[in-house]
């Protein structure tokens, strides 16, 4: 199964985390002092928002997969289309360590593909990243 992923660069998390719950009749599945997350089946997406990129509205685009040959799927047709692909491989970010790749739209809005492996204590990097 393939999750539309939309991440939001928000300033009052706490504001809207409310709002987003009311829009999804949802609470978050994941909640941090700097980040939440909406993994929602209706519509399928995986929302998330976060005060940490220093900027506010549409920070990047995504599709998660759950399995590794979507994944390398998704690769090969991005590869195919001769798009200038960055394969991150292996990355924490957001809290879960995930196998990613990069690319950007026309624009220079970033898109990643990724397939999400568990969940992290940090929002990216190790510890000195948190």
């Amino acid at each position: 199964m393939k999750r539309l992923h939309i991440h939001v660069g928000v300033d009052r998390l706490d504001q809207s985390i409310a709002f987003y719950s009311a829009l999804f009749g949802a609470q978050p599945s994941k909640t941090k002092e700097d980040y939440a997350k909406w993994l929602l089946d209706d519509p399928s997406i995986n929302f998330a928002i976060s005060t940490r990129g220093g900027k506010t509205g549409i920070d990047h685009l995504g599709i998660q997969v759950d399995e590794g040959h979507e994944l390398a799927d998704l690769r090969e047709r991005l590869k195919d289309a001769d798009l200038s692909l960055f394969d991150e491989g292996q990355a924490v970010c957001c809290y879960a360590r995930s196998d990613k790749s990069w690319v950007e739209d026309p624009t220079g809005l970033a898109w990643e593909a990724y397939k999400t492996m568990e969940d992290a204590q940090f929002f990216s990097g190790d510890a000195d990243n948190k």
